[in-house]
């Protein structure tokens, strides 16, 4: 496996990876109206919404006219929490997965047996498209347990044939000791991880590109192209993103691949991905719309057009691939991060962008969203140099007007001295922290004031 490969990763599923599309456009059809009938037999939530719309059977619906049907949100997860939106018997439940989400309220989500093979067969293409094969060793430091990030890269690399390492997330000192001993091609992490592993490797005097890691597939937190090649010159490998979430499937809902242009390929057999408006009208490929979708094979808990909250743009294959599946771009954010300064919408990637195409900006910053003065919002910034010889007056005057230009909108950056962000070995990075009116700044962050 080689990052810089002239012939494109070969497809692990062709029939799925390779279909012409308008032979997919027919399967998911068919699979459409599949998830209809299923969901009508449950006799649930989703079920009275469709007889509301005037849907008796899955001969009723068509792919043209999916954007008339309701929507399902987190909200109506939350509302039927933990076995309501459940579409089989509790028997056939094997595993459950699910997240924290606001306030600590939590998502859970049954998995049948059906729901983990779907699982596997989406995540080996993720990594078979990454160029990983029978002979790869991978490295899973994301976490195990209800988060689906360490099951989801496991059950694929198993169905790849190639051998795991389930070491999970933390546990640095192991995490060193496993890339010296067993010496993985495939490292699966947060992005945020990797940067940490990074640079504890070169704490330890291992020179980046000098190991046996050739790829990484990082998720799990929207990253962008600066973090990219930041995680690049750390660990010496072609960073790739994949997304997923616990509510259709995990990771595995669509991943960057080698041949993929920077995209990331939507495994659309499975998934099929709409893009709207904050109305709930459909934009245009190309256009940032927030992610919508419906999982055609899943039995467990089926959805049909679950608002994700995650923003991105939606475009057809890679030109010269053997991949025909549609793509999704790196999240530009999420639809409840986006911060409104002044009348001025901002996603904290934007931010991310600008901060990291400085070389003199480390990978460690936070975005603070201050309003504890409601009539003068203001959002504030704090970065860490790349190295003490950076000039943190002139730095921090440079950036504050590279944010203006990229924003319109001012923000008060301040650089800190290396240490001062905090880090984290588990679970996803911290970038963003809101300050609502009558909140006090703890102590560690009055630097910004």
């Amino acid at each position: 496996m080689s990052s810089a490969q002239s012939a494109p990763p070969p497809l692990v599923d062709p029939d799925a990876e390779g279909c012409a599309p308008g032979q997919r456009r027919e399967l998911q059809q068919q699979r459409l109206g599949e998830l209809v009938d299923r969901l009508l037999r449950a006799d649930g939530l989703q079920a009275r919404r469709l007889r509301g719309a005037g849907v008796r059977a899955g001969a009723d619906v068509s792919l043209e006219d999916l954007a008339k049907l309701p929507l399902v949100t987190k909200q109506d997860l939350w509302e039927h929490y933990p076995w309501g939106l459940i579409a089989v018997p509790r028997e056939q439940v094997v595993c459950l997965h699910g997240s924290s989400g606001t306030s600590g309220r939590p998502t859970l989500v049954p998995y049948t047996a059906v729901d983990v093979a779907i699982w596997a067969d989406v995540m080996a293409r993720a990594l078979g498209g990454a160029g990983a094969n029978r002979s790869s060793v991978i490295q899973v430091a994301y976490g195990y347990g209800l988060f689906t990030g360490g099951q989801g890269m496991h059950h694929g690399g198993m169905r790849l044939g190639a051998t795991v390492l389930p070491l999970s997330a933390g546990m640095t000192d192991r995490q060193l000791r496993m890339l010296t001993d067993l010496r993985p091609d495939v490292l699966c992490c947060t992005p945020s991880y990797a940067i940490y592993l990074g640079e504890a490797l070169r704490a330890s005097g291992v020179e980046p590109g000098t190991g046996s890691l050739k790829v990484g597939i990082f998720g799990a937190e929207p990253w962008t192209e600066g973090m990219r090649t930041q995680i690049e010159s750390l660990l010496g490998l072609r960073a790739l993103d994949i997304y997923g979430l616990s509510e259709i499937i995990g990771p595995g809902v669509a991943c960057e691949s080698l041949d993929s242009g920077g995209l990331l390929n939507v495994a659309e057999d499975h998934f099929y991905v709409e893009a709207i408006d904050p109305e709930g009208n459909p934009v245009p490929d190309g256009t940032p719309g927030e992610l919508v979708f419906s999982t055609l094979t899943k039995t467990g808990m089926p959805l049909l057009r679950y608002r994700s909250g995650d923003i991105a743009t939606l475009s057809g294959p890679a030109e010269d691939s053997p991949r025909t599946l549609r793509r999704m771009s790196k999240l530009l954010g999420r639809r409840d991060d986006m911060l409104v300064i002044r009348g001025v919408n901002v996603f904290p990637t934007e931010i991310e962008a600008v901060l990291l195409a400085d070389s003199r900006v480390g990978p460690h910053y936070l975005i603070v969203e201050d309003r504890r003065a409601p009539a003068r919002p203001e959002l504030r910034v704090a970065v860490e140099p790349s190295s003490e010889a950076v000039g943190a007056e002139a730095l921090a005057t440079e950036l504050g007007g590279a944010l203006r230009e990229r924003l319109g909108v001012g923000c008060h950056v301040r650089v800190v001295s290396a240490g001062t962000v905090p880090r984290t070995e588990v679970g996803k990075a911290r970038r963003l922290e809101r300050w609502a009116e009558g909140d006090e700044v703890p102590d560690r962050w009055r630097v910004l004031l």
